[in-house]
């Protein structure tokens, strides 16, 4: 009996290869081929070396053109009439629409993956409410659909895309809790890090003006950015960024050695304005770093304010200037209690085991 065809769909390899490898090598120790579709990026050739079969496909994440979004449903049909895949385990928006509307053609079961809603249900608009009716047409061909928070669960049956009982909660892509794991003696609320891409929706421009306040008065702290800069000209380029650096905030570009500057940081800062359930703060969790985040979703999911973090309002430079004043006067010891607290609740309910534990009993009653 030949092994069954597993497909992951998604939109940057970085995102696979980041995110789903867990998966990917427990499907793959039960006898599972695997097939990664995604755009070419510096990942995709990683992937390629663990024996990964990757697929290019072009997407553009931004992109509102009907006829190129029409280019890549043809595409996906090409690429599923030659892998053949018994099961697709689809990621975020344009692979879930796109990716389901030419998977029917097959009659392939997909599971579906809301890992965040994106700019698109941040703003009301007629792009907003053009993407709804996409996934409302599109998730009527899956399996099953898991949601990484409540609130954009809620949002879909609320707003009547989904209807059927085929959904239920993941707690993200999980994170690997042997891997991130250090031990912490000492936290002296002296460095800071905001790890994510520098785009608007992440809070870029909320960090940068709080750290500049922030120095005015604690001379001796370092605000450190470490993620890739967007490609999309609405969002901060490395000309305006270099007006914001300083000896005390530096940017130390996109960085695969994110293990060892979790280490060496005090405090992760994730100023969100949604998340579907940002694995920077389940990363910082799991190393035991005390977290300072926003009031929203995919954040107060990871973070119990006052218990292995804080909570600031959302867009809020004043509250989130608060709390990391409210982090800097905490004892030592607060600070040190609110890591190993985040530590116990990565291990409880955030480690990948349990999502590739979840996602395999999905796929044995499916098939």
């Amino acid at each position: 009996m030949s092994s069954k065809k597993i497909v992951i769909n998604v939109n940057t390899s970085w995102n696979a290869y980041n995110f789903r490898l867990g998966l990917i090598n427990s499907l793959r120790s039960l006898n599972y081929k695997v097939f990664v579709i995604a755009p070419n990026d510096r990942y995709a050739p990683k992937l390629v070396k663990l024996g990964i079969k990757h697929y290019h496909i072009d997407i553009n994440q931004r992109g509102t053109n009907p006829i190129s979004d029409y280019r890549v449903i043809k595409t996906y049909e090409k690429l599923f009439n030659k892998i053949k895949p018994d099961i697709i385990l689809s990621y975020t928006i344009k692979p879930n629409i796109y990716g389901n509307i030419a998977a029917r053609k097959f009659q392939v079961p997909i599971i579906n993956n809301i890992s965040g809603l994106g700019n698109l249900f941040i703003e009301k608009s007629f792009f907003s409410l053009v993407a709804k009716i996409l996934y409302k047409i599109s998730l009527k061909y899956s399996k099953w659909i898991f949601f990484q928070n409540n609130d954009d669960m809620q949002l879909f049956i609320n707003s009547k895309i989904i209807n059927e009982n085929k959904y239920s909660l993941i707690q993200g892509s999980g994170i690997n809790t042997s891997l991130f794991n250090t031990k912490r003696n000492n936290n002296k609320a002296k460095r800071f890090l905001f790890s994510g891409r520098l785009i608007k929706d992440k809070g870029i421009y909320e960090y940068l003006n709080v750290a500049k306040i922030i120095l005015k008065k604690y001379k001796n702290i370092e605000f450190l950015i470490a993620g890739e800069l967007s490609s999309d000209n609405r969002e901060i380029n490395k000309k305006e960024l270099n007006k914001w650096l300083n000896n005390n905030i530096k940017y130390l570009g996109k960085r695969d050695d994110i293990l060892e500057l979790y280490k060496r940081t005090d405090v992760v800062i994730l100023p969100s304005y949604r998340e579907g359930l940002s694995k920077t703060l389940l990363e910082a969790s799991s190393m035991s770093l005390p977290i300072i985040t926003t009031n929203t979703p995919g954040c107060r999911d990871v973070v119990e304010h006052k218990f292995n973090g804080l909570l600031a309002e959302p867009r809020s430079i004043k509250d989130l200037k608060n709390k990391i004043i409210d982090m800097i006067n905490m004892s030592e010891e607060e600070r040190l209690l609110l890591g190993k607290n985040g530590r116990k609740l990565a291990i409880k309910k955030f480690d990948e085991k349990l999502i590739t534990k979840m996602y395999i009993n999905k796929i044995n009653q499916i098939s």
